[in-house]
C-alpha cells in the first residue's frame, strides 16, 4: 500500500510539473530555423526562400571586428531591419561574436547592449533570445542571460531540445554543413513524442567560413524537405506559445554536463 501510494505522489508531482512547463503539448515535427553571425546571404538568399515557403526563423546577429577583410559579406541594419519587417525575429549574438564565458558581467552586458540598443534605433524588437558565439559558455553566463531577462538561450550538442529536462537557456541543436546532409535529415526525425528539432545556419552560402557554409541548392532542398513532410517551421520566440519559460527556469535545474557543443 506505501509503495502504491509513494508511486501516485511521484506520478502527480511528474504530470503537475510537466502541465506547468508547458502550456500546451509539443506537437510533432516542430523544428525550429536559427541563423547566426549576420553574412549577407541571409538576407539575399536566406529570407526570400523562407518567404516562399512561409517558414519562420530567428536570425542571431552580430558584428564581427573590422578586421575582417570584407564588410559586404555581412548584412548590414538596414537589411536586418528589412527582416524583422519581413517577421524574422532578431536575436542577440553579442556585438564582437565575443566567447561569453570569459566575459565578466559588465563586458557581457556590453556586448549585450550594443546590440539591444541598435534594435531600439531602428524599431526593432528588443532582443529576448540568445546564441552562444561558438558555443562557449558556462554557468556565470546562465546568471547574466537570467539578469538581463532573456528567454531562451541556444547551444549546439546535436541533440533534440526536451522542453521537460533542458534548461531554456540550454537548447541544443544541429548545426548545418556542406557534408553533413545525411546527419540533418537523420536529425529531423527526433522531432516527436514532445521534442524539438533546432538547426543551426550560417551563410547560405557562408563566403568567409566555408566549414559552415550550406550551398543554397542544399539549403532548399531542406526547405522543401520540410513542407514535404508537413513540419511545423518556427522561430524561437514562437516556442514560448508552448513553453511556459518562467516556470522551466524554475524547475529545471541547468546540466553543463551535457553535450552542448559541436
Amino acid at each position: 500500500m506505501i509503495k502504491k501510494i509513494l508511486i501516485a505522489i511521484v506520478l502527480n508531482l511528474f504530470l503537475h510539473g510537466h502541465s506547468q512547463v508547458l502550456k500546451k503539448e509539443i506537437p510533432d515535427k516542430l523544428v525550429v530555423l536559427s541563423f547566426d553571425d549576420a553574412p549577407a546571404s541571409q538576407y539575399w538568399v536566406v529570407a526570400p526562400m523562407l518567404k516562399e515557403f512561409g517558414f519562420g526563423a530567428t536570425f542571431f546577429v552580430c558584428e564581427f571586428p573590422p578586421n575582417y577583410k570584407d564588410s559586404t559579406l555581412y548584412m548590414n541594419w538596414r537589411q536586418i531591419k528589412a527582416l524583422d519587417r519581413m517577421g524574422f525575429e532578431v536575436a542577440n549574438h553579442t556585438h564582437t561574436h565575443a566567447n561569453v564565458s570569459k566575459l565578466t558581467q559588465k563586458e557581457f552586458n556590453t556586448e549585450l547592449e550594443y546590440i539591444e540598443n541598435k534594435c531600439d534605433s531602428l524599431g526593432i524588437a528588443k532582443p529576448q533570445n540568445f546564441a552562444y558565439p561558438g558555443y562557449g559558455l558556462n554557468a556565470k553566463v546562465l546568471s547574466f542571460l537570467e539578469i538581463k531577462g532573456y528567454h531562451f538561450a541556444r547551444a549546439g550538442g546535436r541533440r533534440a531540445y526536451d522542453p521537460l529536462a533542458d534548461h531554456p537557456f540550454l537548447i541544443p541543436s544541429w548545426a548545418t554543413n556542406a557534408d553533413n546532409k545525411n546527419e540533418i535529415l537523420t536529425a529531423l526525425g527526433e522531432a516527436k513524442n514532445g521534442k524539438i528539432v533546432v538547426l543551426t545556419l550560417h551563410g547560405v552560402p557562408d563566403v568567409e567560413h566555408p566549414w559552415v557554409d550550406t550551398p543554397p541548392n542544399l539549403f532548399r532542398e531542406y526547405l522543401q524537405y520540410l513542407s514535404d513532410h508537413n513540419f511545423k517551421v518556427v522561430s524561437l520566440r514562437d516556442l514560448q506559445k508552448y513553453i511556459d519559460v518562467d516556470e522551466a527556469k524554475k524547475s529545471i535545474v541547468p546540466d553543463l554536463e551535457k553535450p552542448l557543443k559541436n
